[in-house]
């Protein structure tokens, strides 16, 4: 076992157990756990021992997202200042998944939602609990989604369908995220961890070889954007976060109300 300080690593049988450990915060995403997510994700790339990785959370959640508290209080007098410097760490993991050359599975434990969602959809395979809930989660408090999100969602779930995700933010379950494609299995609670262990040494068993060049010629055709899009949306989110709408939706999240949205 490997620890960092918002990271645990489990290394057996050629399968790599990544958790997010931030389990009172619902592994929510600050500076600290996207540092120690991308040197774990750099383990796993570097290491030949790792044939297959299974990316999960602690305790309720598997990501919440961004963490809107570490944002708040770490401003000052720039709101955007915190999405700058997350974004980057979040684009670095997203990128990190996709070009490692071994099939990353998450297992989604719980809650996911923003930037947690972005990091799902960029593993290879996903498989749920029927317990866990879903939300896009960035319009609701006047930002717009980063770490790949515009494409990737998309890409599994269909343009209409991230398209309803976005502009109406709805929570759903597992059985609605496996419906729609976001996700390729459910499983009750207590059979998430040995299913997504078994999916990961049944991985790690096979060709890793071949497995590798396929995943390489799956981003050669649907990701040739990626690069692009992680840049626009980098963008995109450190604009959003500049504007009044913003500054009232982080509000109304910690007020627990409504927002009143005016379109500045």
């Amino acid at each position: 076992m490997m620890e960092w300080e918002t990271v645990v690593l489990n290394f057996r049988d050629g399968v790599a157990t990544v958790a997010m450990n931030r389990p009172e915060q619902y592994n929510a995403l600050d500076f600290k756990l996207g540092d120690d997510l991308v040197e774990a994700l750099e383990y796993c790339i570097k290491n030949d021992g790792v044939r297959a990785v299974v990316l999960t959370g602690t305790g309720k959640a598997f990501c919440s997202g961004g963490d809107l508290i570490m944002a708040r209080k770490s401003a000052g007098t720039d709101p955007s200042e915190p999405f700058r410097q997350l974004t980057k760490r979040l684009n670095r993991i997203v990128a990190d998944i996709r070009s490692m050359e071994k099939p990353v599975v998450a297992a989604i434990n719980g809650a996911v939602g923003g930037a947690g969602l972005s990091i799902a959809a960029a593993c290879d395979l996903r498989i749920a609990s029927s317990g866990a809930k879903f939300r896009q989660a960035y319009t609701n408090v006047g930002l717009v989604p980063d770490g790949g999100w515009t494409l990737l969602v998309p890409l599994l779930t269909g343009f209409g369908r991230a398209s309803e995700l976005l502009f109406l933010d709805p929570v759903f379950d597992a059985a609605r995220a496996l419906e729609i494609g976001l996700v390729n299995q459910v499983v009750e609670p207590a059979e998430l961890e040995p299913s997504a262990g078994r999916l990961a040494k049944k991985l790690a068993s096979g060709s890793t070889r071949s497995f590798a060049l396929a995943k390489r010629l799956l981003n050669n055709s649907l990701l040739t954007l990626l690069d692009r899009q992680l840049e626009l949306e980098r963008q995109a989110i450190i604009q959003a976060a500049g504007t009044e709408d913003y500054l009232e939706g982080l509000a109304a999240f910690f007020e627990k109300r409504d927002p009143q949205f005016k379109g500045k």
